[in-house]
């Protein structure tokens, strides 16, 4: 099975080397050196990690016969795509390779049923599940422990506990809207604060 382990971004210095998205929890066994990863588009590949190093946060590769800034400003865009047995698992028990979280049936800590998952979307500060909603569209769920609560592989499922408004923008509405007429009345309390904030926060994550 070929996953999807990072994408290369702009050249850094004159002799080759490129910063890379990290798109795997296991850097060091993916794109670590003498790596021969696929690439997309294939005409670009396939490529061989020579070496690599973290500056300033950033995780920068040089490729066996890629000497130069042109040559690199070339690879730009690529996707870096590394064979996986589908058999394998991560060491981590927390962690999961995409190919074994999409399709997963996602439903509340009730069961409700909410959607499929059908991507995962991996960003420098934390990973996001899309979810594809009964009525078409998706929602970006944090995938953080307080958020996503349970991963049933067995089963075929995640489970999530998502803030109000996170998965339906119209229960933030209500809620924001309730607790702005109690705050009008006089009657507002910390507690209506704290729901009329986290509705808020959904909304602009949105």
């Amino acid at each position: 099975m070929q996953l999807v382990v990072g994408k290369i971004g702009r050249a850094h210095g004159i002799k080759g080397d490129v910063s890379v998205e990290v798109r795997t929890d296991e850097p060091e066994l993916r794109l670590g050196p003498g790596a021969v990863l696929f690439t997309d588009p294939a005409s670009a590949g396939p490529l061989t990690v020579e070496s690599g190093k973290v500056h300033s946060g950033r995780l920068l590769l040089r490729f066996a016969g890629v000497k130069d800034r042109n040559a690199a400003e070339e690879l730009r865009g690529t996707l870096l795509i590394a064979e996986v047995d589908p058999e394998e698992s991560p060491d981590d028990p927390e962690e999961y390779y995409d190919h074994q979280l999409i399709g997963l049936d996602v439903v509340l800590l009730d069961g409700t049923p909410v959607g499929e998952l059908t991507e995962v979307v991996h960003l420098p500060y934390q990973d996001l599940l899309t979810v594809r909603k009964a009525d078409g569209t998706d929602a970006l769920v944090p995938f953080v422990k307080r958020i996503v609560p349970t991963i049933d592989l067995e089963n075929q499922r995640a489970v999530i506990d998502p803030p109000v408004g996170l998965i339906d923008l119209g229960q933030a509405e209500v809620a924001a809207g309730d607790v702005a007429g109690d705050v009008a009345d006089g009657v507002g309390t910390d507690a209506d604060a704290d729901v009329a904030a986290d509705a808020g926060d959904a909304e602009d994550s949105r």
